[in-house]
């Protein structure tokens, strides 16, 4: 296989997050920037609240670095609903060439190696990544909406209401503080492996992220001991310990590196999202 790692050379200028109210009550909730206290985002539909909330995280993430819309190259968005709809209305204001991602649980970082890689060879100066998922307008689209009041199995997981934007650019031409660096990047393979329960994500999505991590380790020469945190996306409880048993059964440990972001933005103890967040 010809090698998959994309060298790469891009700051993050600056970031900015938007969530509902759970996701403020959490562990993680002094970290994000803005929070609604009844997620509608001050709109009428849920899915015009998710457009809002890209649009707030958008606008943030420029405001922070002194930036406008004139400055930025291009849009590199996605979101959870058909026709990538909350990106595509919540950053209408903006006059930017749009590129509609859809990524699924996976587009903030899809869209995050996109702007790196055209920023870093020059395509670009500076673009726009952002994201967004919203729990009631998810449960509508992929499950039942929430008034049915379907019961959720345990390993069902909690979409996340919330939303991120990054403003990237190529690191030589940005004087600026020192901001998080973009080296590196490899894309995931599909991988397909049986998972009919449409209630376990995480063991639908855990082989993906093992393809993921051995290719990096066979390419790169790294190992888990190497980093100080491995971070996966939404695998939740489940996926995160059906990894580390895939990866063990590799000769790999990474037993307190591995991290998934799906268990650390809930409680478990105070929360019930099952088993954990996702989205």
């Amino acid at each position: 296989m010809a090698k998959s790692i994309i060298k790469l050379n891009s700051t993050i200028i600056s970031a900015a997050s938007v969530v509902g109210k759970k996701e403020h009550e959490g562990p993680l909730g002094h970290c994000f920037d803005i929070h609604d206290e009844d997620d509608t985002f001050g709109q009428k539909t849920w899915e015009k609240a998710e457009a809002e909330m890209q649009r707030m995280a958008a606008n943030m993430a420029l405001s922070k670095c002194g930036l406008d819309e004139k400055n930025i190259d291009a849009i590199f968005a996605g979101d959870l609903i058909n026709q990538c709809t909350s990106s595509a209305y919540g950053l209408l204001e903006y006059e930017v060439p749009f590129f509609g991602l859809y990524g699924a649980c996976s587009t903030a970082a899809e869209g995050l190696m996109l702007a790196s890689m055209m920023t870093s060879y020059g395509i670009y100066d500076r673009c726009l990544s952002a994201t967004s998922s919203h729990n009631c307008s998810a449960e509508r689209q992929f499950r039942t909406p929430l008034e049915y009041g379907a019961q959720r199995p345990p390993t069902a997981q909690w979409t996340v209401t919330g939303a991120g934007a990054f403003v990237v650019g190529n690191a030589d031409k940005e004087t600026l503080p020192q901001r998080a660096i973009v080296v590196e990047a490899l894309p995931g393979i599909s991988v397909e492996k049986g998972i009919k329960d449409a209630g376990n994500m995480g063991a639908a999505m855990a082989p993906a992220a093992l393809n993921t991590l051995l290719r990096y380790f066979d390419e790169s020469g790294n190992n888990p001991s190497d980093f100080d945190v491995i971070a996966t996306g939404d695998l939740g409880i489940e996926g995160t310990s059906i990894l580390l048993d895939l990866l063990r059964a590799e000769g790999i440990e990474a037993e307190g590196i591995l991290n998934d972001c799906g268990m650390m933005i809930f409680s478990q103890k105070t929360q019930d999202t099952h088993a954990g967040g996702s989205g």
